[in-house]
């Protein structure tokens, strides 16, 4: 701790990322990362745009990401907002639209940014109990609120809510600002995007790190009104006016653009994952039902710390929370290719 650290950070609990391993021999599945690397058309666009432009600074309104995502759902660009990362983009939600004299709802199971986010920006918020199947009940979140944010499906249970139900919420929650986290979504899971165009306190955001295999570009996308926009405008140029540097927008624009290539690849992880959760339920392993590219699981007998320690030790990474409680029995398994689930599962037969 420095001296010169103030109240407010030697209060904090920072976010712990996924490990990134200097190992490139090991099978990574602990961070949620899409196993195929970006459209080749993506590679093309950018290695075409490097060039002395760099020396300039990039489109301060990313037009041309805005327009080719808007394209891809049938929008204006005006409902659509993009900055590094979905990360970002939820720091601006949080810090524009849900800092209110009410409390923040979310569940108390989830994604574990919000509490972060909650604490840096001096947002009171309640958790909200995921039900005995690890479900959120959407039912609970009707009360007197400032805000009401979680990923649809649900991190890390991977667990989906369907659009019927996040309507009904909307339907019943006229005061407040309703955020859904579509991190996941495009793994078999149906979009609220299209609900923007009915309620107007709905902000959606998208991430191109999973299903357009861009992590290492940081690129994220909102979904909302022209006027929750344009708020959100105002505090990105409030903050850093060229968010999105001339390469990501390129690579965002192109990998929407690639409609082919997502669902080619979206399609072989959804098979993936069908393969492992089969194979592994065969091995008593129990599996929530996921609608996202990983499996949230328990064995019936070996605990969950020791699976995951002894796959370290043979060179496959996946995600263990020793917190909360309710899951520090549960593995995290991010969906790899075909060969990779292959070698988890003969791993796992060797383990127990």
């Amino acid at each position: 701790m420095s001296k010169f650290w103030s109240k407010l950070i030697q209060e904090l609990s920072p976010y712990i990322p996924g490990e990134q391993p200097k190992n490139q021999a090991l099978i990574k599945l602990n961070t949620n990362e899409n196993p195929y690397g970006p459209s080749p058309k993506v590679l093309a666009a950018i290695k075409s745009a490097i060039s002395d432009e760099l020396k300039l600074y990039p489109d301060p309104e990313s037009i041309e990401l805005r327009e080719a995502i808007a394209k891809f759902y049938n929008f204006s660009s005006s409902n659509i907002f993009v900055g590094n990362g979905s990360d970002e983009i939820l720091a601006f939600i949080f810090q524009g639209y849900l800092k209110k004299s009410k409390p923040l709802l979310f569940p108390n199971i989830t994604y574990s940014f919000y509490p972060v986010y909650c604490k840096l920006y001096d947002i009171a918020f309640q958790k909200m109990p995921l039900d005995k199947n690890f479900e959120i009940n959407l039912e609970d979140y009707l009360v007197p609120n400032g805000g009401i944010i979680f990923p649809n499906p649900n991190a890390p249970t991977g667990i989906a809510k369907k659009v019927s139900d996040i309507e009904n919420l909307l339907k019943n929650n006229n005061d407040s600002v309703v955020v859904i986290d579509e991190a996941y979504v495009d793994f078999g899971t149906e979009s609220s995007v299209y609900l923007i165009n009915k309620y107007d306190n709905l902000i959606v955001t998208q991430s191109l790190s999973k299903s357009r295999s861009l992590a290492g570009m940081r690129i994220g996308c909102a979904f909302a009104s022209k006027s929750i926009v344009d708020g959100l405008n105002r505090i990105k140029n409030s903050f850093n006016s060229y968010p999105i540097d001339r390469l990501a927008q390129i690579a965002g624009a192109e990998a929407f653009n690639d409609k082919d290539y997502f669902r080619q690849t979206t399609n072989k992880v959804i098979e993936a994952r069908q393969f492992l959760v089969e194979e592994m339920s065969n091995l008593g392993f129990q599996i929530l039902p996921s609608g996202a590219n990983f499996i949230f699981t328990k064995h019936n007998n070996k605990r969950a710390e020791i699976i995951f320690k002894e796959l370290r030790n043979n060179d496959i990474l996946i995600r263990f929370f020793e917190s909360p409680e309710e899951i520090n029995n549960y593995l995290r398994i991010t969906v790899g290719s075909m060969e990779q689930m292959k070698q988890l599962v003969h791993a796992i037969k060797k383990i127990i």
